[in-house]
């Protein structure tokens, strides 16, 4: 079980027993008619799904797209709790104001900084053995902890109490695993706005697996904070956009701070990282 002291400015919500068994639930749907189709009708909502990420750009991305889509679930079922369990040492710190400009409620996450893999690994299974919240679970290199008995206990868990199982790889080849889906995600041009500011978060996301379904659909999302939703974006998608090194926009990492706005120890400003 993982320990309180490692839980990072947000304090745990209790669980009722009625939180905890599992629920039935539709799946969780992208927004984009033909994507979700390709899914058939959207993700598994108490399924495993993996994210891979080659560079650490891409893991930014792979990353900022797993909170979007565990809002997403957030705003289509009773499941409103995200548990995120991360190594102390991983790379970038969430930047609180910026999980409220994606239009991500920092209040309904609670952030593990567990020791190593290990820790996290075991926290990502109590989470889910548990029930009542969807759980990400962060992994950066190559971790042999994460193998096909592994992934086979975590989908296990998610289908027991209901619960959704993220998991990004970051730096790491595709190993054999029982996931639901399995994606390759980078960063993609986003849609200027007016006076040329940055636009929406972009990502061109490859379903590199899906059991019993479909494979190797390729399509360019943008997300759009005011409804919840991913969208294609106004302009065609690039040919070779995954082989860009394009940074993200998006203001979820890049400054130290406390995951909750306000709640940073000391009172101190963000410092810019």
């Amino acid at each position: 079980m993982f320990q309180a002291d490692s839980i990072i400015a947000l304090p745990q919500r209790p669980l009722d027993a009625a939180s905890i068994a599992p629920m039935t639930e539709g799946p969780v749907t992208l927004g984009v008619a033909e994507m979700d189709a390709g899914l058939d009708g959207g993700l598994k909502p108490d399924g495993l799904h993996e994210t891979y990420a080659a560079t650490a750009n891409d893991a930014a991305a792979g990353l900022t797209f797993l909170l979007l889509l565990a809002e997403r679930k957030r705003r289509q079922s009773a499941s409103g709790h995200l548990l995120w369990a991360r190594e102390a040492g991983a790379p970038g710190l969430p930047y609180g104001p910026g999980l409220v400009e994606m239009g991500i409620d920092p209040a309904a996450i609670t952030l593990l900084a567990l020791p190593d893999a290990l820790s996290v690994l075991r926290a990502g299974l109590d989470g889910l053995r548990h029930g009542g919240a969807t759980v990400l679970i962060e992994l950066h290199g190559r971790q042999r902890l994460y193998d096909l008995t592994a992934s086979r206990r975590l989908a296990l868990a998610a289908g027991t109490s209901g619960a959704m199982a993220l998991v990004l790889r970051s730096g790491a080849p595709p190993t054999p695993s029982v996931a639901h889906t399995r994606w390759r995600i980078t960063p993609a041009p986003s849609a200027a706005l007016e006076a040329n500011a940055p636009g929406a978060p972009a990502f061109a996301l490859t379903l590199l697996r899906q059991r019993g379904g479909r494979e190797g659909l390729s399509i360019t999302l943008e997300w759009d904070r005011d409804q919840a939703i991913f969208r294609r974006p106004d302009f065609p998608s690039i040919a070779g956009v995954a082989d860009l090194a394009i940074p993200l926009r998006s203001p979820l990492f890049g400054a130290v701070f406390a995951l909750a706005a306000g709640r940073a120890r000391g009172g101190g400003r963000p410092r810019s990282g």
